[in-house]
């Protein structure tokens, strides 16, 4: 079974199919040694073995200076149709029959022979023609067959080709044939190939383990998990920390290191000791290691290194990893000597190399480390402090001072957003952590990393006990690991959790004095606990005090507390801000570990005021940061706020598929919080297709059953009230609307008091009573607050008048009802004031073309990409679409505008 390749094979089958539909269609598989090329093209093959013949071949590195070799294998079982060519095409293909030409004929003439034979051969039905490692083709055969392959025609033949990255002619060669690149397994792939592997599920540690030394490589993967011990399975030997060294993957990569020549090596080795070094860097370093900096060229044409501008690296972590592991004690020491030396101005990086020559254990070595790695988290430089803190470990001899640098490596890299290496790094200190103390802080890391990027239940008792170990010594700490609780169980969807956490961290707070960050944690945890509660007056004081602390204190994490905490005061805008400046903060920082986080914040404040595409770009930009760290949970939060954003705009496709891929992942990891959010973009949705029953089977189950839920209940009660009274089913309107009137009557600002007389109005018995609440709520929607919410009341308003035969008193809130929707690029809801409008006698406007700013943000983002030359899978890539979906927007925007090509759509953006 192919793991995590679902995008490649369905690029593939989509290739397959425009043959069998008739078309001439040719694909490029580019991947790194052992990322599945071969795999991927034999699965393929088997699909496609009862619906066309098949022509193929494999390079071979001893048949690569061999003119024609390729084309002989290739094209041997249709070689008896070479006599009918033309006669120059025939001469042309004269060696793969077995004759000699004479003279060897030139590139163009092989090229359209070879292409004139393979759609000649189409003439009994599809043909498919493949190539397995077209890298170690003869140059003749290479050349030839990129020839055809360039031009698929409009017979039903398909080319597939595999090749490796590595070569530079291959690449001049298959240019302009289209490609698909074979990135590395995600994880969760990784992990599920590693089960199919070893028969059994191996232990958590372990697997963590071995994907992150795999590196995503099928591979790599395959060969470590054949290679464990028992002793390895078991959990008591120590995990590989190299590829075995029978391994293929590792004898390609030392044959290619063989075979340089030594100044090559000695580069190549440097570049191995050093996960980047600067040109200028290596040049000095190889001078003093004996070598010529001029030997680069041939280090870089051997695929073991790249250069990238002024800098130099080994092409992939397990290039590194084997060529270190092969090279001899001597060699690797000389190498960090040399690197040293030249490291004058680097103080951090010198000193990483002089403990990597060290042989033993080295106090004052140990030291130096250690204060630039301080020196480096202190201005942000996580990345680079992490090593530095692990090598400083490596160099301690008492286990409590190995522990604390350990643990230090482990929060380092858990901020530069390296959560994989923050495990394993925890991992490793757990033996040394004997305290209290160290089991306490080492518990407060591994908590966090638990609520962003594993299961929120656990992580509560974790931080629980991780508070408990840290209460008498460090109380801040314990406090922030009951604040991180307190967020897991809302996760988790347990809110009553937070009075009795905060509870807990009230009595820590108690002994001893407080600092500002603990008084405003404490004020915190005091305010949203009442909240959650739904007892608002009492919510007030203590989240006034956090507003007032977080002024006087910085950090990502005090802005991104105060946000939240203005969000349940109801002053939205000063939310946004505040979010806004932890969003700066995590960047300015360096802490990627708290970015995600910082972004749902935002994206959550820009929702409530109704400002779409900002907040969809905050998302996507928080999704693509979530998933870079490695925070799955956190990945989930932005994919359910852009399944609501697409929801209220009434994008059906995007926020179904979005819907289906949020409620997979919160099932597995028990995240409540997102399956909530996209259970309430379901409602929208049913809501803006008007579907209220549905609406109100889904609603009530967020409002009813978990009325505390301040983010996903409460919020959602207005679109309750509408969908029951749409439906004429008000079964549980009324507790629910008391809980979201309390919070409302709670809120310093107008936009929660506007909603709750909104619902007042749909619920209202006689038209009088309704016009009432309708007029307070649109007053109070213009003081302050969004407006796509102001639309709304404004349609529900001009739906009342209409149905109560008041036609023209309804078409002035219909006509600003569609005009606000198409403002917010709410296009079901423009075409459901329209129809309204029509219904209360408005004419429709005249002219069927629409402008561009017509669209919605989602579509004007789609057909931007297009008019930028963007494909329709690259759109769907960066969007977090499929490829079906973005064709699916792309028919609808050519509807809009009245065009019928990419063409005439990129014409109406310039």
């Amino acid at each position: 079974m192919l793991h995590g390749r679902e995008r490649e094979l369905a690029v593939v089958e989509e290739t397959l199919s425009r043959v069998r539909d008739g078309n001439g269609a040719a694909l490029a598989i580019v991947g790194e040694p052992g990322t599945g090329r071969t795999a991927l093209l034999e699965h393929m093959l088997g699909r496609a073995a009862a619906s066309f013949r098949t022509l193929g071949t494999s390079g071979f590195e001893q048949e690569t200076a061999l003119a024609y070799a390729g084309l002989h294998k290739l094209l041997w079982p249709v070689s008896e149709r070479i006599g009918g060519l033309p006669p120059a095409q025939a001469a042309a293909l004269a060696p793969v029959a077995g004759e000699d030409a004479a003279p060897p004929a030139g590139p163009f003439l092989v090229g359209t022979a070879v292409h004139r034979l393979l759609t000649d051969a189409t003439a009994g039905g599809p043909v498919l023609c493949w190539v397995d490692d077209a890298h170690l083709l003869d140059r003749v055969s290479l050349e030839a067959l990129a020839f055809a392959a360039r031009r698929p025609g409009d017979r039903p033949l398909a080319m597939l080709l595999t090749a490796g990255p590595e070569a530079p002619a291959v690449s001049d060669s298959l240019c302009g044939v289209p490609s698909l690149r074979l990135g590395p397994l995600g994880d969760r792939a990784a992990r599920a190939m590693l089960d199919d592997l070893l028969g059994a599920e191996p232990g958590t540690d372990l697997a963590a383990d071995l994907i992150d030394l795999a590196a995503g490589n099928p591979l790599a993967l395959s060969e470590l998990a054949a290679a464990l011990t028992p002793d390895q399975l078991a959990g008591v030997a120590p995990p590989p920390v190299a590829l075995p060294v029978h391994s293929r993957l590792r004898a390609l990569h030392r044959r290619r290191y063989g075979a340089l020549p030594p100044d090559a090596r000695r580069v190549v080795l440097l570049a191995a000791c050093d996960e980047r070094l600067e040109l200028r860097t290596l040049a000095r370093a190889a001078a003093r290691a004996g070598g010529d900096a001029r030997a680069l060229e041939t280090a870089r044409r051997s695929g073991l290194i790249r250069v990238d501008g002024e800098t130099v690296e080994t092409t992939d972590p397990l290039v590194r990893s084997s060529l270190y592991a092969d090279a001899s004690l001597t060699e690797r020491l000389a190498a960090h000597r040399a690197l040293a030396a030249v490291l004058d101005q680097d103080r951090l990086r010198q000193s990483r190399h002089r403990a990597a020559s060290a042989g033993e254990p080295d106090a004052r070595l140990c030291e130096e480390l250690a204060c630039e790695a301080a020196a480096a988290r202190r201005s942000g430089r996580h990345a680079d402090a992490a090593p530095a803190w692990r090598q400083a470990a490596a160099l301690t001899a008492d286990a409590g001072g190995r522990a604390v640098r350990l643990l230090a490596a482990a929060t380092d890299s858990w901020l530069a957003g390296r959560t994989r290496t923050a495990r394993s790094l925890l991992r490793a200190a757990r033996p040394y952590a004997r305290s209290d103390e160290l089991r306490g802080l080492s518990g407060l890391l591994y908590g966090q990393i638990e609520l962003r990027d594993g299961a929120p239940a656990s992580a509560v008792q974790i931080l629980v006990d991780a508070a408990d170990r840290l209460a008498g010594t460090h109380r801040t700490r314990a406090v922030l690991a009951l604040m991180f609780a307190a967020e897991a169980g809302c996760v988790a969807g347990d809110h009553r959790q937070y009075r009795r956490i905060g509870e807990r961290a009230a009595a820590i707070g108690r002994d001893g004095a407080r600092t500002p960050v603990t008084e405003l944690m404490l004020a915190h945890l005091d305010g949203m606990a009442a909240t959650f509660g739904g007892r608002h007056e009492e919510a007030i004081g203590p989240l006034r005090r956090v507003l007032k602390l977080a002024e006087s204190l910085d950090g990502c994490a005090m802005k991104s507390w105060a946000s939240l905490a203005a969000f349940a005061l109801g002053e939205d805008r000063k939310a946004r801000d505040l979010a806004t400046m932890a969003v700066n903060r995590a960047r300015l920082r360096g802490t990627a570990a708290l970015l995600p986080w910082a972004l749902s914040t935002l994206a959550l404040t820009q929702m409530v005021l109704g400002e779409f595409s900002a907040a969809t770009a905050v998302s996507l930009e928080g999704l693509r940061a979530a998933r870079a760290c490695g925070q799955e949970n956190g990945a989930a939060d932005h994919l359910a706020m852009l399944t609501l954003l697409a929801a209220v705009q009434g994008d059906r496709e995007t926020a179904r598929t979005r819907a289906k891929s949020v409620t997979e992942t919160a099932k597995r990891r028990g995240l409540t919080r997102p399956a909530a959010f996209a259970a309430w973009a379901l409602g929208c949705l049913d809501l803006a297709e008007d579907r209220p029953e549905e609406g109100a089977a889904r609603l009530r189950a967020l409002a009813g059953t978990r009325p505390a839920d301040l983010f996903t209940g409460v919020l959602a009660t207005p679109d309750l009230v509408e969908a029951a009274v749409r439906c004429g089913d008000r079964e549980g309107t009324e507790a629910a609307l008391a809980a979201f009137d309390r919070w409302a009557r709670s809120s310093a600002g107008p936009a929660r008091a506007a909603l709750a007389e909104r619902c007042r109005a749909l619920l209202a018995e006689d038209d009088a009573a309704a016009e009432e609440h309708f007029t307070e709520a649109l007053r109070l929607h213009r003081q302050g607050g969004s407006a796509f919410e102001l639309a709304r009341t404004e349609f529900m308003y001009g739906r009342r008048l209409r149905r109560s035969r008041r036609p023209r008193a309804a078409r002035g809130h219909l006509r600003d009802a569609r005009q606000l929707f198409e403002h917010c690029g709410a296009a079901l809801w423009a075409e459901r004031a329209q129809a309204e409008l029509r219904a209360a006698g408005e004419p429709a406007e005249p002219g069927a073309r629409r402008r561009t700013d017509d669209l919605t943000p989602h579509q004007q983002e789609i057909a931007r990409l297009v008019a930028d030359g963007a494909t329709n899978r690259e759109i769907a890539a960066r969007l977090v679409l499929s490829p079906r979906t973005v064709d699916h927007h792309l028919r609808n925007i050519f509807v809009r505008l009245g065009v019928r090509s990419r063409v005439e759509l990129v014409h109406l953006f310039r």
